[in-house]
């Protein structure tokens, strides 16, 4: 089978009409190799769609970029049937839809949380509308699944259930929903949905319905799928135009190399094709390997080898070390499209350009009076006042006539006929005129339309870590949404009998757990996601299944105690097993045994048990590692030279970071050395880092001093 044209269309559920010059986030629609058509409203979506499926001749494959069904068993209770079309039929009598994007989306979703078990799966709404059966925030206790099948295949999916807030995309479900049934009616036989009405089989209508999902196609490709476009129309810097056109070109190839049929199948491994074609849905072209070719749902995967240490390599300088994992680790998260209000702590991933200047036009800096100082005569100045004023958000929209002067405020943009701005202060007035003396110089008290930022200006590079005021610039020159890694989601295992937890009873011979909350808690003061995957025993199998189920539930895996070579070093051996393990012996102290290796496609840091060595690994290796695979840059902690408020002798042959504060001053160390004194971590406010020559160092001394929260920013 083929089609003679393919038409993608990604969907907006927003509130009002997109603006008049094209913007991400609202609605494009692409047919075929034509330029993408942005339109500012679903009523003009629609209408645009029923006019092209109407005038294009053959068989046509449209697909729109929301769920097409919900996870099992909600269309039954809502409808007394088990079929996804009858939630499309239910949701149509309910939505209101106005032509200007004005819509009771909510509403409806508080109706049908009433009326359904549990209190309704819907969660999500603005925090200024208050309604009795929608919460903000997801309930705890859901009787109905959180994903459909087909979301346990694509890393990152958003519940359909989720209304509002980041990334969420259960509004453009209920309302899109709503409006393919209409469409559906009013192309009858003609048009047919996939896989609802036909199975996992190729449907026979003129018109065939898939759900799509353009993300599947990342950046790198997109590059590559563009090739040869005349891109230089605007809209190709809009990264949703280029998506559905880019999906267009993807599925015309797969149909020219003859495997775009197989896109029908029922993918393998599916507990209940039947139920999920019925009920679920799928995203059209989501398993098969062409479309993964071409395009894919995540980064790729880490090479197994990018652990390897070059041949002949024993003893590794903490340089050399730090340099291999900068050259060889890359991006692990995939992306989302975030409210900017939601975007602190996260990773940039898309430079970013000013859509506007800031200021958008020349304004006062100043409460004063505003004229032309060409017209000034000779000092002292008396000018007459005009009625009226300027100020912020309530312009002047009259010219000032040359020789007089006008009232305005900070922020006020400046007239036409004013170029100076004289502060109140420096001026008297009777409220007719004003008097100054001279001084005043031309522009004085004003600002410049750009003189912040200009029109097309770089603002942010991609990998740069969101901060407040990061925030504000963005803001400032109108950015709503931003493109973001997902947080990295950091995985943490201690193993070892002699652990226990702080609340068990603690033995002969056994030791409280100190690594894991230790980690856990430094993951989350770095913003990723900790994952606590528990205290393992020295068993391999159970350290195996933990494995496991961190490579299934994280992006990155910390491991601690068991990275050595001996008896009950289970990580090791695991790892040596997957034949992608490599055993750092690094020249450095507290440390030097760092097992890296690969678990299921998951990179994995084996610490050493030691708890303060654990530290020291994880603040300098893990840390600027885990900050690449975020998205983020490199990150280099920043350190200081200070004197030394302490005697030491250093061998060479190591470096050496000894646990360190300072005090008046200079930089003392803690009393022991020894790795088992854990007290000296929190005594301690940072490291002094001794290079790896020998050194004695006596008080006075310059020593390198690197405080913890350097390792944090």
């Amino acid at each position: 089978m083929s089609f003679d044209s393919i038409i993608m269309v990604d969907w907006s559920a927003s509130n009002t009409p997109s603006p008049a010059k094209p913007k991400k986030d609202a609605i494009f629609v692409g047919q075929d190799d034509r330029l993408p058509a942005y339109c500012r409203t679903r009523h003009e979506a629609i209408a645009l769609i029923e006019e092209r499926l109407r005038s294009t001749p053959g068989r046509i494959l449209i697909g729109f970029d929301f769920a097409f069904g919900f996870p099992p068993g909600f269309a039954a209770a809502l409808t007394g049937k088990a079929n996804a079309r009858a939630v499309w039929a239910d949701f149509a009598k309910r939505i209101r839809d106005g032509k200007n994007n004005e819509n009771n989306r909510f509403q409806v979703a508080d109706a049908i949380n009433s009326i359904t078990p549990g209190d309704g799966p819907f969660w999500g709404r603005p925090a200024g509308l208050t309604l009795a059966h929608l919460d903000i925030k997801k309930r705890k206790a859901a009787i109905y699944p959180e994903f459909r099948a087909i979301e346990a295949h694509s890393k990152g999916a958003k519940s359909v259930w989720q209304l509002a807030g980041a990334g969420a995309v259960g509004s453009q479900t209920l309302i899109g929903l709503a409006h393919l049934h209409r469409l559906c009616e009013t192309f009858g036989k003609d048009i047919t949905v996939w896989p609802q009405d036909t199975g996992w089989s190729e449907p026979d209508a003129r018109i065939t319905l898939v759900e799509i999902y353009p993300a599947l196609l990342n950046r790198a490709p997109l590059d590559a799928l563009s090739e040869g476009w005349d891109d230089s129309d605007p809209i190709y810097q809009i990264p949703d135009a280029v998506q559905v056109r880019a999906l267009c070109h993807a599925f015309h190839q797969a149909q020219k190399k003859g495997v775009l049929d197989r896109f029908f199948a029922a993918p393998e491994g599916l507990t209940d094709p039947a139920q999920i074609a019925r009920e679920e849905g799928w995203i059209f072209g989501v398993t098969t390997d062409e479309i993964k070719a071409e395009s894919a749902l995540q980064p790729p995967p880490l090479r197994n080898d990018c652990f390897a240490l070059p041949p002949g390599v024993d003893w590794t300088p903490v340089d050399d070390a730090l340099a291999l994992l900068k050259e060889r680790l890359t991006v692990v998260t995939p992306t989302e499209t975030v409210q900017l209000s939601h975007a602190l702590g996260r990773v940039l991933a898309e430079p970013l350009k000013a859509p506007r200047a800031q200021p958008p036009a020349p304004n006062s800096a100043v409460d004063g009076y505003g004229f032309a100082h060409a017209c000034l005569g000779v000092a002292p100045y008396r000018l007459p006042l005009l009625q009226g004023r300027a100020a912020a958000g309530a312009p002047f929209n009259d010219a000032v006539p040359a020789g007089y002067a006008i009232r305005i405020l900070t922020g006020a943009i400046l007239p036409e006929g004013v170029d100076t701005v004289i502060l109140e202060e420096d001026v008297s007035t009777d409220g007719r005129a004003i008097a100054f003396r001279e001084g005043v110089k031309p522009g004085s008290n004003t600002r410049k339309a750009g003189e912040d930022v200009h029109k097309g200006a770089s603002l942010l590079a991609k990998g740069h870590l969101m901060r407040p005021a990061d925030i504000a610039h963005l803001a400032s020159v109108g950015i709503e949404k931003i493109q973001l890694y997902q947080r990295l989601r950091v995985a943490v295992i201690s193993t070892g009998d002699e652990l226990r937890d702080a609340h068990e009873p603690a033995g002969k011979g056994q030791i409280y757990d100190a690594n894991r909350p230790m980690l856990l808690s430094l993951i989350d003061d770095l913003g990723y996601e900790p994952v606590d995957i528990g205290r393992l025993p020295d068993d391999r199998e159970s350290i195996r299944a933990g494995l496991d189920k961190a490579a299934e539930t994280a992006d990155v895996i910390l491991t601690s105690g068991g990275a050595s070579a001996g008896d009950e070093d289970h990580i090791s051996a695991l790892l040596t097993e997957t034949k992608a393990m490599s055993m750092w012996r690094i020249a450095i102290k507290p440390g030097r045994p760092l097992a890296l290796g690969m678990w299921r496609n998951t990179p994995v840091f084996g610490l050493p048990g030691n708890p303060v060595a654990a530290l020291v690994c994880a603040l300098i290796f893990a840390r600027p590692a885990m900050s690449v695979l975020s998205g983020a840059q490199w990150r280099t902690p920043q350190g200081f030279d200070m004197p030394a408020a302490f005697s030491k002798r250093k061998k060479p042959g190591r470096r050496e970071f000894l646990r360190a504060r300072v005090t008046d001053g200079q930089v003392e160390v803690f009393a022991s050395e020894g790795s088992g004194r854990i007290s000296g971590l929190s005594w301690a406010d940072g490291l002094v880092e001794i290079e790896d020559g020998a050194r004695d160092i006596r008080p006075g001394d310059i020593v390198r001093y690197i405080p913890y929260t350097s390792f944090l920013a």
